[in-house]
């Protein structure tokens, strides 16, 4: 089984490049200033079961093949970016509604909406991708056998650091939301610059290239 050395180090190693904002960090950011603090929470979320699907993926070979094809590496890469640019197109459009929604009571479905949202993100997050796929399995002792079990409870770490830390953002935006939040207009000037913040980060994904 892992050694609880390598648990360490690959925990640390994880700490140092999720505590660096990035796709999940943003976009979680941009839901709590665009929705609200609970639509953030369940995003994160979201992003957990994406980043769960990319650990087991990793886990059980899918991962190496991923970093192995530009082609696949790319067509992950475009779907992600196209989401996000999609999401935040959405998230202007319905600025101007945002006061209504905070006291308005959700409907049963938009849970479940926003959680496919924030898997998806998670799912085709490149840096989670990269780091998955390159870093992972360098903490797996295949002398001690089970490595697919060794990375899968490697992978539960970094889930659990990236769920605490974009809890903490969220809970951060969320409350600067609602502190911003004393007007229709400023509140959908919020609405508007999470949905830029979301375009903008389509944008420099679709634009980030390979680093091999």
């Amino acid at each position: 089984m892992v050694s609880m050395d390598h648990v360490l180090a690959f925990g640390l190693m994880s700490f140092v490049l999720i505590v660096v904002p990035g796709p999940s960090v943003l976009f979680t950011v941009s839901r709590a200033l665009s929705v609200g603090r609970r639509a953030a929470l369940v995003t994160v979320l979201g992003n957990a079961l994406g980043a769960c699907t990319q650990v087991a993926a990793v886990a059980f070979g899918v991962g190496a093949v991923v970093q192995a094809s530009a082609a696949i590496f790319t067509a992950v890469k475009v779907v992600g970016a196209g989401y996000l640019v999609y999401l935040g197109v959405q998230a202007i459009r319905h600025r101007r509604g945002l006061a209504e929604s905070l006291s308005a009571t959700a409907a049963p479905t938009r849970t479940g909406r926003v959680l496919r949202e924030g898997y998806v993100v998670g799912v085709t997050n490149p840096k989670g991708i990269v780091f998955l796929s390159a870093v992972l399995p360098q903490f797996a002792d295949r002398s001690a056998g089970q490595v697919p079990l060794q990375m899968l409870l490697l992978g539960l770490v970094f889930i659990a650091i990236a769920m605490t830390s974009d809890t903490v953002y969220a809970f951060a935006a969320g409350t600067a939301r609602e502190w911003l939040a004393r007007s229709p207009r400023r509140l959908a000037a919020i609405g508007g610059t999470g949905g830029l913040m979301m375009i903008g980060l389509g944008a420099s994904l679709a634009m980030t290239g390979r680093k091999d």
